[in-house]
């Protein structure tokens, strides 16, 4: 009995797996889709530190002005129920209430700018400037409830989970483990009076903050590390990935050999184009063959105009012969002037002397001397 297989059926996705590190433009294609190594984590723990640590310096400053806050805005309260026979309309309501937001933000606005800067510049550290709104794009794939279903039981959601666990029971320990060393201190509030307790009640608050929140940088680190590493997984690419992008890019190889073929070829025309004007072909003899022009009127030193090798060196040949160029066989000097000398190119000042000869004795030949 035979049995019909394919191994295609074990292949990881179509190009085999996925083994090779990410180029340079599928990392740029994914930054303008928005996908970046990025922790959130990193953002939320410099922030949450920086808001207890300037709470922590402001508390009296921030303390004394929601003190003094309170009593004008009730006092407003108490005219305005007094001017309407103890009851109080629901625009004035409104108004009163929408001021006593306004003080309570232009009191803690410090903070609260001061944790969205921390907050942006660890964001702007992380991924650096580069804004993007795809982000923002509705995407229908996210509707599909097998896709939901898979992020769900994903490796990334596994690990969220961890995290907020993580949290939490760290919070928890350090929160037991502050309040049970100042225990006495939360007891004695009781018997303070009113501007004492709020000042001591602020000074537990933001050091239990600051304690949690430094602990947290630890999560933090941590997911930073992890977030680069997945995001490095899964940009890899198949080995046929990179081919079809280096093919995107660069063209198709046929498609720039057949170029290649013709620019040669067109270059060979020009070259043949040019070779009657020249005044010698310098030979190896069978090898390479090399002409040669010298017109002081365009350039000072003679200059190679057509050198080629093989069938093409027999061709030059041919041609200098139907145009009664003479040959001259000098095999140093034709290897010498191939191979370090390019077409259009002068004659380096070191050959001098030799393709001087040269020419010295085909323009005897000629009656030019």
């Amino acid at each position: 009995m035979i049995f019909e297989y394919s191994l295609t059926f074990f292949a990881e996705g179509q190009g085999g797996e996925k083994t090779e590190p990410a180029t340079d433009k599928k990392l740029s294609d994914a930054r303008k889709e928005g996908q970046v190594a990025k922790s959130r984590e990193i953002a939320n723990c410099l922030g949450l530190l920086a808001v207890f640590l300037v709470l922590k310096f402001l508390i009296g400053y921030i303390g004394g002005n929601l003190m003094n806050a309170f009593p004008v805005i009730y006092g407003e309260i108490s005219n305005v129920v007094v001017f309407w026979n103890g009851q109080m309309p629901v625009n004035d309501t409104n108004l009163m209430f929408r001021k006593m937001i306004y003080e309570i933000v232009i009191i803690i606005l410090p903070m609260l700018l001061i944790g969205f800067a921390v907050a942006f510049l660890s964001d702007l550290f992380q991924v650096k400037w580069k804004p993007t709104a795809k982000t923002l794009t509705p995407k229908l794939n996210k509707l599909n409830p097998i896709s939901g279903f898979k992020r769900i039981f994903s490796l990334n959601a596994v690990m969220e989970l961890l995290k907020s666990l993580l949290k939490l029971g760290l919070i928890a320990l350090v929160s037991y483990n502050y309040v049970s060393k100042n225990i006495g201190m939360i007891f004695a509030i009781y018997d303070q009076d009113f501007m004492e307790a709020i000042g001591n009640i602020g000074k537990l608050v933001t050091d239990l903050g600051i304690r949690i929140s430094a602990l947290y940088i630890v999560i933090a680190g941590t997911d930073f590390i992890y977030q680069k590493w997945k995001f490095s997984k899964d940009m890899k690419m198949t080995k046929q990935e990179v081919k079809d992008e280096y093919k995107q890019m660069e063209g198709d190889p046929q498609v720039k050999g057949k170029i290649k073929q013709r620019m040669i070829e067109a270059s060979r025309r020009r070259m043949m184009q040019d070779l009657p004007k020249a005044d010698v072909v310098i030979t190896n003899p069978t090898h390479y063959a090399v002409a040669v022009r010298y017109d002081p009127s365009i350039i000072d030193a003679p200059m190679v105009i057509t050198k080629g090798e093989g069938y093409l060196a027999q061709r030059i040949k041919d041609v200098a012969k139907e145009n009664s160029i003479h040959i001259v066989e000098n095999k140093p000097l034709a290897r010498m002037l191939y191979h370090n000398v390019d077409i259009g190119q002068a004659i380096p000042p070191e050959l001098y002397q030799a393709v001087a000869e040269v020419l010295a004795f085909v323009y005897h030949l000629q009656g030019k001397v």
